[in-house]
């Protein structure tokens, strides 16, 4: 290398700072964008079979029930939940994020296959398909080295845009796979055959096979010459400090573990809130509105898809949103205030009680003639089951309330769970993340295992009151003491307050003193000779080249007068 490093205008001002070449610089954001790839094809692992899972498993078994078919969609969360921390610990315990995250796509490959074939399992079939799920869910517990590996090479001022696009690279994992979903429909039921008959490939098995072949080709991605780790967080708060090392810097650094668990509280929360919201929202729709089985899922599907695009919006426009205000204000006001008034407005204000549907062990009498259609369409059956008792004395949600509640979600949401994520990695600092990346993932998993649960216990037996009550007060005090420990969530400044002393021997071993406002640390070129430095302009180059070496620190002689 020669005696000062090129600077490229094309490596944006904010971030030239010596730090990288272009080509690392380059190098590092392609790394990112695999794990923006790996992110979304986790998600869309989970989506792709979620429309698809309770005809094809009725297909194969149509004994198992809907009761089993909940076991088998809690399996995916609960693989994640458990498996998550220890991803995580895997990675920091080895320093690279490579081979857990070719093992995990080497799982989620087989588990996706296991999913696509289990018609050539006839027996037991149920729990091979509740064992693919539940693999597949520990393979995607990779999403906490995901995130860590986020936080490590990224910047400071990087970090906000970063987690911005890996959770919008995440909601579209969740709104791609049930359009994959649809789209392989026209193959059928019944679909191809295949190895004799025994493999079938249609529109139940083709997601699989689409997961498939898409993590072959991210497990590529992986593989080394196509994939570098560039961890520039930590180099970049060691500069700052001016210590000799990166393990020194974060060794330094204690993280603040009552806003860490505040926001991994915060996380479980707000995911809570919007996973009840998307189990139940087709039912709620059903009993508070009348609708069919067809009209509610076509309302629901443009209601969602205007969601969705209200919610990419809404990613892409958080991160010039924290230019103009602090993180913490837009996380509090603009994320966790619009969640409480979104669940607030699903307190029912109606008039009256919604229409109440009959049962369908309608009794007919013996004698005489009776008719009667017996189709869920009919209209006799639409509306709040009288088997939910609370259906008679509970006043109807209005439709308008609907929509202005799941608008005011829509755009919430993104903002908490992208800030709560990224407050959360500028707290901890630039220490090795993965442990609690994984304890966030569980969280978040947790959450969606428990709120099914929460549906089936709360809302059928005791409605709507107590459901939006509930969870009204559990983003309330949320968003509480989120502002009570809003100090806490400004991440802490690495700069190296006791100004930096470059200390350099003459020949005369007489010191050389810099100002603060010259230079913040000073590196060392190990196994070289001492680099003799006459002036000014000679010691800025010296400076200048050891930065661009990323060396720990250099011998700079001051030559006589």
């Amino acid at each position: 290398m020669g005696n000062t490093c090129k600077k490229s205008q094309k490596i944006p001002d904010d971030v030239d700072d010596g730090l990288e070449t272009l080509d690392e610089y380059r190098s590092r954001w392609r790394s990112v964008r695999v794990i923006y790839f790996t992110m979304f094809l986790m998600s869309l692992g989970f989506s792709i079979i979620l429309t698809g899972i309770w005809p094809y498993l009725n297909k194969l078994d149509p004994k198992a029930g809907k009761e089993f078919m909940g076991l088998i969609v809690a399996a995916n969360p609960l693989g994640q939940m458990i498996f998550s921390p220890l991803f995580g610990w895997w990675s920091n315990r080895i320093g690279s994020i490579r081979l857990p995250l070719l093992c995990s796509l080497v799982l989620f490959t087989f588990a996706s296959g296991l999913y696509s074939s289990l018609e050539m399992r006839p027996d037991n079939v149920r729990f091979w398909m509740l064992i693919s799920r539940f693999l597949i869910g520990v393979s995607s517990a990779n999403i906490a080295v995901c995130r860590s590996y986020l936080s490590a090479a990224t910047r400071l001022s990087e970090r906000t845009k970063a987690v911005s696009m890996v959770s919008l690279a995440q909601v579209l994992g969740f709104i791609v796979g049930p359009g994959l979903q649809t789209a392989v429909t026209p193959l059928g039921n019944e679909g191809y055959t295949f190895l004799w008959g025994s493999l079938v490939f249609n529109m139940y098995t083709a997601c699989g096979w689409i997961n498939v072949f898409m993590s072959i080709g991210n497990f590529i991605m992986f593989l080394p010459g196509l994939f570098e780790e560039h961890k520039i967080a930590a180099r970049e708060i060691m500069i700052k400090q001016g210590k000799s090392s990166e393990r020194e810097t974060w060794k330094a650094i204690k993280p603040d573990y009552v806003s860490a668990w505040t926001l991994i509280m915060a996380f479980f929360v707000l995911v809570f809130n919007f996973v009840l919201l998307e189990t139940l929202g087709t039912s709620l729709t059903m009993d508070q509105f009348a609708w069919s089985d067809h009209e509610a899922l076509y309302y629901m599907g443009i209601l969602m898809a205007v969601g969705a695009i209200v919610a990419l919006v809404t990613f892409i426009a958080i991160n010039p949103l924290c230019k103009i205000f602090p993180e913490h204000y837009v996380l509090i006001w603009g994320g966790f205030s619009l969640m409480v008034l979104g669940r607030v407005l699903y307190i029912p204000w109606g008039d009256g009680p919604p229409v109440i549907a009959e049962v369908y062990n309608v009794t007919i009498p013996l004698t005489g003639n009776a008719t009667m259609d017996l189709e869920p369409s009919n209209a006799v059956f639409l509306g709040c089951p009288k088997t939910q008792p609370w259906c008679e004395l509970t006043p109807a949600l209005t439709l308008t309330q609907f929509i202005i509640g799941y608008a005011f979600t829509s755009i919430g949401y993104p903002i908490g769970v992208t800030l709560i994520q990224t407050i959360f990695s500028k707290v901890l600092g630039p220490r090795p993340q993965g442990v609690w990346m994984g304890l966030m993932t569980g969280a978040g998993c947790l959450s969606r295992v428990l709120g099914p649960v929460f549906v089936g216990v709360i809302y059928t037996r005791y409605g709507t009151y107590w459901t939006f009550g509930i969870t009204s007060v559990m983003m309330f005090v949320a968003m509480i003491w989120l502002l009570v420990e809003k100090k806490r969530l400004i991440p802490p400044t690495f700069d190296n307050n006791m100004g930096a002393e470059l200390q350099t021997m003459s020949t005369n071993k007489v010191p050389l003193q810099l100002e603060e406002t010259d230079y913040k640390i000073v590196p060392q070129i190990d196994d070289e000779a001492p680099a003799l430095v006459e002036n000014e302009d000679e010691l800025d180059t010296a400076l200048n080249t050891a930065l661009c070496s990323r060396r720990n620190s250099i011998t700079i002689v001051v030559a006589d007068k």
